[in-house]
């Protein structure tokens, strides 16, 4: 079952991440902590209606508290950073002219509530702009341009070089988007919305019965990772080690300018910095990654992954993201969790 935290899968771990020098308690907090904070945070995902998974890591002494952290998870649009990672390696070693303009045509649109999936016009922007509009406002339509540009078969490559043996993209988003629908008998999206807009209540209720269990939900079959591969991705990134050190600059400097800032950073105030993606997919799956940093310093990799019914409480699942990272984060600083 997909991040199932009533199963004996409930577990609390300090780990040691691949590389990182060994770890000693300090002023982080002593081992009798965890298992009251793993409690916490369990209750934080319980009492906003979800099923949650997490990994924090300090991205200095790599000690990491985790909440299923290997359990596989649905990215959703938490995989544009590797998107991004990859069109940015192609534009530092010169596969790709970032400031190429492109045209994108408005008979050709990938659904999406924001950018350039909302526009009627043709549009034209440059590769290097269309990272920025996928990760700060997350538009659909030019994560896939780009990956038609670059191929899925190189993202997941990328991954694999990276050591991410968990993370797989399975296809562009128009591709996943419609798949939703294929799997709900029916022909694409479009049609999907045609046929929904006649139900009944209850028949409507039976939809949202059967969508958790289409593929693109299912980690699975869907495009996928867990929260340990994803806090690796981050320290990576964070490191200059996932790609040309520039690639990793620009891809952390445009997460840093992510509108969504109601979920890992809500759980922080200021000064402390969050650059980060976040991720949904039709009422499910919310998610976001990201590092969090301290004016003293230092700086924590998070990753959050949650799963719900339909029509659950959108508000309350994303103040738990951040309320959880934010205990993860309390915990390996030796502090009191931050009353929000």
């Amino acid at each position: 079952m997909v991040l199932d935290t009533s199963s004996g899968g409930l577990s609390w771990m300090i780990d040691q991440a691949a590389g990182a020098r060994s770890y000693r308690f300090g002023t982080e907090a002593p081992p009798a902590r965890i298992p009251a904070m793993t409690n916490d945070i369990g209750a934080i995902f319980e009492q906003a209606g979800c099923e949650g998974a997490l990994r924090v890591e300090s991205l200095d002494d790599g000690a990491a508290f985790g909440f299923h952290p290997d359990e596989p998870v649905v990215l959703a649009s938490v995989a544009k950073v590797l998107i991004a990672l990859e069109a940015e390696t192609w534009f530092a070693d010169g596969r790709l002219d970032p400031r190429e303009p492109v045209t994108l045509p408005a008979a050709d649109r990938t659904l999406g509530p924001t950018g350039i999936s909302l526009f009627e016009d043709d549009a034209v922007v440059s590769w290097r702009d269309m990272v920025v509009l996928m990760l700060t406002i997350s538009d659909n339509h030019t994560t896939d341009a780009l990956l038609r540009r670059v191929g899925v078969d190189s993202v997941n490559a990328t991954a694999a070089r990276l050591g991410l043996g968990n993370t797989v993209l399975v296809s562009d988003l128009r591709t996943m988007i419609d798949s939703l629908a294929q799997d709900l008998g029916r022909a694409d999206w479009a049609d999907l919305l045609t046929w929904t807009a006649t139900l009944s209540e209850a028949e409507m209720a039976r939809v949202d019965e059967l969508l958790p269990s289409t593929r693109a939900l299912d980690p699975a079959r869907g495009t996928r990772s867990t929260p340990r591969e994803m806090t690796r991705l981050l320290r990576l990134l964070w490191a200059d080690q996932a790609g040309p050190a520039a690639a990793c600059a620009r891809v952390r400097s445009v997460l840093g300018k992510q509108l969504t800032r109601h979920r890992l950073a809500g759980g922080f105030r200021r000064p402390v910095r969050v650059a980060a993606k976040s991720g949904s997919l039709v009422g499910v799956v919310r998610n976001e990654i990201g590092v969090i940093a301290y004016p003293d310093g230092s700086r924590y990799a998070a990753a959050v992954f949650t799963r719900s019914r339909p029509g659950a409480d959108d508000a309350a699942i994303n103040t738990a993201i951040g309320s959880a990272a934010a205990r993860a984060v309390a915990t390996l600083r030796g502090e009191a969790a931050p009353d929000l």
